[in-house]
């Protein structure tokens, strides 16, 4: 059964309701197992028995947060040859901007070379019915990926 690796940072209330809608947009795809992992402590034995990753943060001052940014900072050597071609997503979520956190991420996994699979997911403020449903998408999208 291929894996989902959910690596996230998710310190609010906000974050853990949109973190739910990650659950349930996986469990709308059958025959895939999800694996939740914070970004502090997911590490690269976790990256490479995952057949894909969905990446969630804060947007913290322009830039990921830094619980996922230490995660890329774990990973990044053990596993760069071993996940090339790795389909993932990302959702980020700030008050009012998450572009420095998505190019931040896109640099990154561009020099991993993963492979994007569904367009990244930028939520600001509280999120409501549609962004949950976006959420959902997302997550269903990159575990129909794999």
């Amino acid at each position: 059964m291929p894996s989902l690796l959910v690596v996230h940072h998710t310190p609010s209330p906000n974050l853990q309701t949109v973190l739910e809608a990650v659950k349930e947009g996986v469990a709308m795809v059958e025959g895939v197992e999800l694996v939740l992992r914070p970004a502090l402590s997911a590490g690269p034995a976790d990256l490479l028995a995952a057949d894909g990753v969905l990446l969630g943060t804060t947007a913290n001052i322009g830039y990921m947060s830094g619980a996922l940014k230490h995660f890329f900072d774990t990973v990044y050597y053990p596993c760069h040859d071993a996940t090339v071609g790795l389909p993932f997503g990302v959702y980020v979520h700030g008050g009012d901007d998450t572009a420095g956190a998505l190019r931040s991420i896109e640099r990154i996994t561009t020099a991993l070379r993963w492979k994007q699979v569904a367009a990244p997911l930028s939520l600001t403020g509280p999120p409501g019915p549609a962004d949950l449903e976006q959420v959902r998408e997302l997550a269903a999208t990159v575990a129909v990926s794999l």
